[in-house]
Parts: structure tokens; sequence; C-alpha cells
């Protein structure tokens, strides 16, 4: 899924040809190009040159990740299905150890683990490093999907309204019987936030998509539990002064992050076409 990633989905599609994969085979490569402005489509179509794999949609309008994945999900013609946005990078065996356990025909959901490229020794780098390790913890003793997933397309679409497209996968997966897999070892590099005001554009989006899929589809991700969250922080405390009080500070941004979500849902802000947080594009990872 794409929307003005030209400085990564060159980087991306190559990592995916090049990777080796002795257990999966990837028999399609599709782009979907929502609204793009700059070069996006154009680095997608010299790709296609020299892979057949590759396909190309593009949404002249951008409509959202809900609506371009719903056009992937009808496009594609495989048993199962990675989801991956453009601004992210897999290390070479992700997809492979991603798809891997679909072997089992129990497993219906499979998700990665993020890493994120920020500099952890300032605040912003601290943030994302933090948040990403406390969903790693949360998927050790549960689930909870993030960045790449893969799932058996065992449905026609998500829901077109929300605004959290792969927590959106997992009631629609498990209300069907499967089994959900958390693979650590499927390590995909991200980048966080830089400044505060992209950390709540972020954080206010995500918590708004949640409660809307609670209310609709009667189903709550693993954190929107705060009591879990603030346990796994208490567990996992850096004593040292400065990692204590930036520690302190994320907690006080999440918390704000989710009152503000909170309040564009009362209020029916639609977050469907969400605002991109633009220092979340700058993935320098190789």
């Amino acid at each position: 899924m794409a929307h003005n990633e030209e400085a990564n989905i060159g980087r991306l599609l190559g990592r995916i040809q090049s990777s080796c994969y002795r257990q999966v085979e990837v028999a399609e490569i599709i782009v979907v190009a929502s609204g793009c402005t700059d070069r996006t489509e154009e680095v997608v179509r010299v790709a296609a040159v020299d892979d057949p794999r590759i396909e190309l949609i593009s949404q002249p309008v951008r409509e959202g990740k809900a609506s371009a994945m719903n056009l992937f999900i009808r496009r594609s013609g495989c048993d199962v299905l990675v989801l991956s946005s453009a601004d992210l990078l897999p290390e070479e065996n992700a997809v492979e150890r991603l798809v891997a356990p679909f072997a089992d025909p129990e497993i219906g959901l499979t998700a990665c683990r993020p890493e994120p490229v920020n500099d952890p020794s300032g605040f912003m780098g601290f943030a994302a490093h933090m948040l990403w390790d406390l969903h790693h913890q949360i998927n050790l003793d549960g689930f909870k999907a993030g960045e790449m997933i893969a799932f058996r397309k065992v449905f026609d679409r998500i829901p077109p309204f929300t605004a959290v497209d792969e927590a959106s996968v997992e009631p629609l997966i498990r209300g069907q019987g499967y089994g959900v897999l958390y693979v650590p070892e499927a390590v995909v590099f991200n980048k966080g936030p830089e400044t505060v005001d992209d950390f709540l554009r972020q954080r206010r989006r995500i918590y708004a998509g949640h409660l809307e899929m609670r209310d609709r589809l009667g189903y709550a991700v693993s954190t929107m539990s705060g009591l879990k969250i603030a346990g796994l922080v208490l567990r996992n405390l850096d004593w040292r002064p400065k990692q204590f009080f930036w520690t302190w500070r994320v907690v006080a941004l999440e918390m704000y992050g989710r009152y503000l979500g909170r309040r564009d849902y009362k209020a029916r802000r639609s977050h469907t076409v969400w605002e991109i947080a633009s220092t979340t594009k700058e993935l320098e990872k190789t």
C-alpha cells in the first residue's frame, strides 16, 4: 500500500525480489498506489518491466488504506496474502518466516516483529523503541498485529471505514476459528515519529480506530487494556535518570493521544483517510 513512497518503494520491491525463498513462493507482488503525486508509480512500472509478478493498481484519489487494501484483496488470486505498507523494509528472510507457518492449516494470521530505525539516544527515538518493545512483550504473551502481516484469504474485504487495517483482520480471522501466531523472527524495519506532533497524530488515529472497531465489530485488541500496558511498563522500567524520566513522558503522551482519539471518536471525526505523519517516511535502514 503506497502513497507518495518514491523514496522507499524501490528498496522494498528489491528486497522482496532478492530474498531467498525455500518454503514459500512469492507468486504476485501487487502495489496499490493511492493518490500519488510523486514518482511512486514510475518506480513500480520500471521494476515491473523485468518482473512480471509486479502489478500496479493506481487509485487516482487517495481513499484511505482500507480502500487500498480491499482492492489488493479482490485482485489477488493467492490463498495467503502478505500485507505491507510501502514505508517498511523487511529483513531478507522476513516474508519466508511470516508465511511458513501457514503449512499448518489451523493458522490464519501471522504478525512480524517491527524494529524502529530511530536513534534511541534522543527522546522521540526512545519513544519509538519503547512502544515497539512493549508491542513485542504483549505479543509474547498474547497477540497484536502490527505493520507487516500475513493472512489467509478467507474474507472478501475489511471494513471500509477502519483506520486500523491490520487490527481489522484479527476478528475476521479469529471469527472463523483460525489461530493467530506472532513470529518474532520475522523482523521488519520501520520509522517512528520524530516529532511530538507526528506522535500524537499517529496515536490518536490508532486509538480512535480501535474504539470504532470495538463498538462496531465487538472486538477489542490486546493493547486496549491500559492495566496490561501499565504492568508491562512497570516490569520493564529503565531506572537510569534520563530514561526513567523519558518513560513517563512517553506514558503521558500516549495517554494524551488516547484522550484525543476518544474525543475524535465521540465527535465522529473520521480517520479513514488520515493525515500522514511525515517524519515516519524517512526510512534509512538498509
